[in-house]
């Protein structure tokens, strides 16, 4: 029955919209006489007119339903509407014209001016009943209730957000007014809704116009516009919404279901600087690339960036099933055209294994990712955290340099510099290993390999950061955990890195320590209130007792400093991306750190970490442990066997 309904009610709205025509077309043929004859018509032409109408009605009738007007929605007329209305009317008066013109076989009696009216006419009604029924559409929904919205952006994605808001009649926005910074544009108009002042004028504006809800509708907005807007949103107590993507202005899909919240990675960091396809795609296109680390945060960024840079085939080495499953299972899905998915279990080691990998598939190129990389996890495992971030660098780069692979880049970290902790160190020498090998390589002339590492900061939502961590706390309702009020980390949002570390490892010579422009750094303090706020929460503190969620300071873990650093000392200099600098900094000539290598080897192997601590100590710069030594087997193994598990239990408690 509801089906039987909705035809019928399909049906009596076409027969309606058609007698409209029908009327918009008498009009028209009537009114051209009207004018013509100043508002009184002989009774001849008159009578011509009464003659000729059915004739002229058949042939505009016909080119309405040829050019499909009838199928025309009046609430959604555009502008390519109304040209197509516009043709209509053109084609329809041209052809009646012709009717008249051999049904009178000539124009003798007929006045000339009357096709020319008509046209002008027509086009009016039809087009005109249409525009009125979409003007009363849209008057209707605005009067419906919704939050009165304020569109930032009094463009092109403001104007047809604006547009889907009143086309939707239960869409819940009311919009009110647009702001934007262009002064040409104040105190106009669009879609009927006042331009009323810029960015800085949001606080009257907000006051003004009793504003709900402000929505960001800029799509080539920096994170510095959108952090400027939302501190004004937060001081104004209004709700902000944010329109992301530049490529749905181009494909005009700017509706309602686009808008999302205003997201940490929108305000944090700055704007990034557009790659260059040239240093994107030379040591990828066409070539056989091998990601170590494949699953991890970095490591898995890196895979479908490799992909979509047209790759021959892709190596996914990774030593976690789960990982590995998970990565390998979303480039299959996405199905990149031409490319070799190879899934590899492994350790990076296993020297053989690795060079095994490397040999029978013609690895070209490495980025190697696989790191342990949670500081205080490190400061209680160093033994492992020294086999896998250092050792496991070095046999993949000795694999990498037996097997001719063309360019090693190392994935390293600011933490690198000048460490408080076993991690850092670790990077650090890693770093050394690949600058030293490097210089031994050139200097025996017999390798085409180029070694080379990237270092960065932090990466937004990597496991284990603090924007995931501090999203669990703030849904749990709090506290959100900062370990010092003082803390500052920088910070850059994943793509943006591996697109950085990518274009980097492209202009490599040799032994080249890349660092990234990572803006300036961010309180961690001030990044938990932004992320309440950003949640729709107050922050709980001494000056609004009766906030939501409040934040604790902890105190500082096993190994993390205050601040972290990009460089050590050296000279550094620009390169052809404005967002990467190139160092040269000192290393360990390669015959000494091969022996200073076996013993800290033979230290792992011992489980001895004073001794471990002491020979990261001598030879790497800067480094000074911020804690005592807190693995809990090196304790254990130093206290009688009777006392083993009540220390390990003690670390844990702590842990």
């Amino acid at each position: 029955m509801k089906e039987k309904s909705k035809i019928a009610q399909i049906i009596f709205k076409k027969i309606f919209f058609i007698l409209i025509d029908i009327i918009s077309i008498a009009l028209a043929w009537f009114g051209s006489y009207w004018l013509r004859f100043s508002f009184a018509i002989p009774p001849k032409n008159l009578e011509q007119a009464i003659t000729l109408f059915p004739w002229i009605l058949g042939i505009q009738l016909f080119f309405l339903l040829l050019l499909r007007l009838d199928r025309l929605i009046p609430r959604f007329i555009s502008l390519p509407d109304l040209m197509r209305i516009a043709s209509y009317g053109l084609f329809s008066t041209l052809s009646s014209a012709f009717f008249i013109f051999i049904f009178n076989q000539g124009f003798a009696g007929f006045p000339r001016s009357i096709p020319i009216l008509d046209y002008l006419l027509l086009v009016l009604f039809t087009g005109g009943w249409r525009l009125l029924f979409r003007l009363w559409h849209e008057h209707k929904h605005t009067l419906s209730k919704g939050k009165r919205t304020l569109i930032i952006g009094a463009g092109q994605a403001g104007e047809l957000l604006v547009r889907d808001m009143l086309r939707q009649q239960k869409s819940g926005f009311y919009p009110v007014a647009f702001c934007d910074d262009d002064p040409s544009k104040h105190g106009k108009l669009l879609h009927g809704l006042p331009i009323v002042g810029s960015i800085s004028d949001m606080p009257d504006i907000i006051d003004r116009y009793k504003i709900e809800l402000a929505v960001v509708a800029i799509p080539s907005a920096d994170r510095k516009l959108v952090r400027r807007i939302v501190n004004i949103c937060n001081d104004s107590l209004v709700e902000y919404k944010i329109l992301p993507s530049t490529r749905d202005i181009i494909s005009g899909k700017v509706t309602v279901s686009k808008l999302r919240e205003v997201t940490i990675e929108d305000i944090l960091g700055r704007t990034p600087v557009p790659p260059k396809k040239p240093l994107l795609e030379a040591c990828i296109k066409d070539k056989v690339v091998m990601v170590t680390g494949a699953g991890g945060s970095i490591g898995s960024e890196l895979c479908r960036q490799v992909a979509s840079l047209g790759a021959k085939r892709i190596v996914l080495f990774e030593h976690s099933e789960f990982a590995l499953y998970k990565i390998d299972s979303e480039l299959r899905q996405k199905a990149h055209k031409n490319l070799e998915i190879i899934p590899i279990l492994g350790s990076v080691c296993n020297f053989k294994r690795v060079k095994t990998v490397m040999s029978v598939l013609g690895v070209e190129t490495i980025y190697h990712a696989a790191a342990y990389k949670h500081v205080p996890l490190i400061e209680y495992n160093p033994v492992e955290g020294i086999q896998n971030n250092l050792f496991g660098t070095l046999q993949t780069a000795l694999a990498a340099l037996e097997c001719g692979v063309k360019t090693f880049l190392l994935i390293s970290t600011d933490k690198a510099v000048r460490p408080t902790n076993i991690m850092g160190a670790s990077k650090r020498l890693s770093e050394m290993v690949l600058q030293a090998l490097s210089e031994h390589q050139n200097q025996k002339g017999d390798s085409n390999t180029v070694f080379t590492m990237v270092r960065f900061g932090n990466v937004l939502g990597s496991s284990g950061s603090v924007v995931p961590l501090f999203k669990e706390q703030i849904q749990q309702g709090g506290p959100v955990t900062v370990t010092h009020p003082e803390i500052t980390r920088y910070f850059m949002t994943i793509p943006e890195a591996v697109q950085l570390v990518i274009q980097a490892g492209s202009m490599a010579k040799g032994g080249e320590i890349f660092v990234l422009d990572m803006g300036k750094p961010v309180r961690i303090a001030d990044l938990a209130r932004n992320m309440i706020k950003l949640s729709g929460f107050s922050v709980k503190d001494e000056n609004t007792p009766d906030g939501d969620i409040e934040i604790v300071f902890t105190g500082l873990r096993p190994g993390e400093k205050l601040y972290e650093e990009l460089l050590i000392a050296g000279d550094f200099q620009g390169t052809e991306h404005p967002m990467i600098m190139c160092v040269k900094e000192a290393f360990i000539e390669w015959n000494r750190l091969q022996k200073i290598m076996k013993k800290l080897n033979l230290a792992c192997h011992s489980f001895d970490v004073d001794r471990i601590r002491k020979i990261l100590n001598k030879i790497i710069e800067g480094y000074q442990p911020q804690c005592e030594l807190v693995d809990p087997i090196w304790i254990g193994l130093g206290q009688k066997n009777n006392r083993i598990t009540k220390n390990i239990g003690k670390i844990y408690r702590v842990i």
